[in-house]
C-alpha cells in the first residue's frame, strides 16, 4: 500500500457513497448518537483516514484519543490476528490465559510511584469507573463520593452521576446515584477561586473548598469513600490543573483515609509522554482508571489499584467479556509500542504546543494554548471574552472539509489528541490547514 503523506479531498464530503450509507444509518440508528460530521470511514493508515469515496484526512483526534498507535499499526494488527486464530473467548473472570496475565503484569507496574498494585479488566472506561466506585465503597465501608465541576466519567448510571460537563448527559435519567458531590476543578485560565494564571501552580486554593465547605457545612470527611478526579480534564476542556491542586487532594485523602482515584481514561496510555499523567504530574493516586488508548481501538478498560486498596473478595466483582483475549493481545502490543515512543511523544508534543502558540499571535481568537505531551487544548474566545462556541463548531466543520479531523471539548476548546506516532511533518501539514481555516473565519 502506498504511504499516505497528506490529506486529499477528491469529492466534497459527504460523497455519493458516504451519503448513501448515512441515509441507511439514519433509518436504523439510535437518535442518541452525536455524529460530529459526515465522515464514513473505510480504512486507516497511521495518522490518516480514508473514507468510502476515496478522500483522505489527517487525524488530529484519534477516535477520541483511542487509536494511540495510529490506524492499523502492523504490530497491533498482527497481535489481534494471531490471538483470534487461537481462541476468541473463555472468560477471564473464571479462567486463565497468558495474554491476560501478561497485561495485568504490565499495568500493575505502569505507575511506579503507586507501589504494589493489582488490576481488574473491564470492557470500557465507564465500566472501570463503575467498578472503582464499588471498590472504594467496599474498601472504606463509606458511601460518599466527591467529583468535580467539568468532569466526564462515562455514560452508565454511576458514571453520569459523577459527570458535570453537560446537562444532556444526565438530564431525565434520574434518580441518579446518591451521595455524590461536586467541587470546583482547578482551571488556571479561568480560576474558580480567583487566583491569577501566573500564580496558579503555587497559590491555587481549589482543593481547600473540600475542607472549608464540604467538611465543615455538609458532612464529615470520615463519610467520604473516594475523591475521583481527572488529573487532566478531557471533555471539560483539556484543562491541566495547577500543580498544587492534585498535591492538595493527595494530602486531604491521606489525612482522612479517602481513596484518591485518577480517571486517566483519556489522559493515560502515553498521551502525556508517560504511560500515565500521574507520573507526568508527580502525584500518586490510590487507583488509576484506564481505557481508550490502552489497546489501539479494541474495547478494554482497567482498574489499577494499590494492593492495599483492592481488598474486595472473591465474586464481589466480575465481567463476562472484560479482559477478552484478543483485546489483551492488542493491549500488550500497544503498550510495547508506546513504551518505545514516550521520548518521541514528549518531543513532538513540545513542538506542537510551541507551533500553536506561534499561531496564537497571528489569530487572537485563540485565547489559551495548554497541554502536556499530545493532550493539547486551544481555547477560543470572542473579542468580548465570551466562549466562541459557534466559531469552534464552524472551525471543526471547515477543517473536516479541508481534510483535517478535529473535535471540540469544553465550551469552546479544540482538542488536539492525534495518534501518538505523529511526526513533526504531519503536525506541520495539519497546522497549515488549521491556519487556513482561521484566516477564512476571522475573529468573531
Amino acid at each position: 500500500m502506498e504511504k499516505i503523506t497528506r490529506p486529499v479531498i477528491k469529492v466534497a464530503p459527504p460523497g455519493p457513497k458516504a451519503a448513501a450509507l448515512i441515509a441507511r444509518d439514519v433509518a436504523v440508528a439510535s437518535p442518541s448518537y452525536i455524529k460530529e460530521y459526515p465522515l464514513v470511514m473505510e480504512s486507516g493508515q497511521g495518522c490518516f483516514v480514508t473514507d468510502v469515496d476515496g478522500n483522505t484526512y489527517l487525524d488530529f483526534m484519534a477516535g477520541i484519543a483511542v487509536t494511540s498507535t495510529g490506524h492499523a499499526h502492523p504490530k497491533v494488527v498482527k497481535a489481534v490476528q494471531d490471538s483470534a486464530a487461537k481462541f476468541l473467548h473463555i472468560c477471564g473472570t473464571d479462567f486463565y490465559y497468558e495474554s491476560m496475565t501478561t497485561l495485568l503484569e504490565k499495568l500493575a507496574k505502569a505507575v511506579p510511584s503507586m507501589g504494589p498494585c493489582k488490576v481488574f479488566l473491564s470492557n470500557s472506561g465507564t465500566e472501570a469507573v463503575e467498578g472503582a466506585i464499588k471498590l472504594a465503597r467496599y474498601h472504606t465501608k463509606r458511601q460518599k463520593i466527591i467529583a468535580f465541576n467539568g468532569a466526564f466519567h462515562g455514560r452508565t448510571l454511576g458514571a453520569i452521576t459523577l459527570n458535570a460537563s453537560k446537562y444532556t448527559q444526565k438530564s431525565n435519567f434520574g434518580p441518579l446515584l446518591p451521595e455524590v458531590f461536586h467541587a470546583p476543578y482547578s482551571n488556571p485560565f479561568h480560576c474558580p477561586c480567583g487566583v491569577s494564571q501566573a500564580k496558579a501552580d503555587t497559590d491555587c486554593t481549589c482543593a481547600s473548598y473540600l475542607e472549608k465547605e464540604f467538611f465543615t457545612r455538609h458532612f464529615q470527611p470520615t463519610e467520604v469513600a473516594a475523591i475521583i478526579v481527572e488529573p487532566i480534564q478531557g471533555e471539560g476542556g483539556y484543562i491541566t490543573p495547577a500543580k498544587k491542586f492534585l498535591k492538595d487532594l493527595r494530602a486531604i485523602c491521606d489525612k482522612h483515609g479517602i481513596v484518591l482515584i485518577f480517571d486517566e481514561i483519556q489522559s493515560g496510555m502515553g498521551r502525556t509522554g508517560d504511560l500515565f499523567a500521574a507520573t507526568t504530574l508527580g502525584v500518586a493516586p490510590d487507583v488509576v482508571l484506564s481505557a481508550k488508548g490502552i489497546a489501539s481501538g479494541m474495547p478494554i478498560g482497567a482498574i489499577i489499584a494499590k494492593t492495599s486498596v483492592m481488598t474486595w473478595g472473591r465474586g464481589t466483582h466480575g465481567s463476562t467479556y472484560g479482559g477478552n483475549p484478543v483485546c489483551c493481545a492488542a493491549a500488550n502490543a500497544t503498550i510495547e509500542v508506546l513504551e518505545e515512543k514516550l521520548p518521541h511523544i514528549r518531543k513532538v508534543g513540545q513542538h506542537f504546543i510551541a507551533e500553536l502558540k506561534k499561531m496564537q499571535t497571528k489569530h487572537p481568537v485563540i485565547a489559551d494554548v495548554r497541554g502536556v505531551g499530545l493532550m493539547i487544548g486551544a481555547e477560543f474566545l470572542k473579542k468580548d471574552g465570551t466562549p466562541a462556541m459557534d466559531y469552534v463548531a464552524s472551525l471543526e466543520q471547515m477543517a473536516f472539509r479541508k481534510g483535517l479531523l478535529l473535535l471540540s471539548c469544553g465550551k469552546s476548546t479544540i482538542r488536539f489528541a492525534p495518534p501518538l506516532i505523529i511526526s513533526e511533518e504531519e503536525i506541520k501539514v495539519g497546522l497549515e490547514i488549521l491556519d487556513q481555516c482561521l484566516t477564512e473565519l476571522g475573529t468573531p
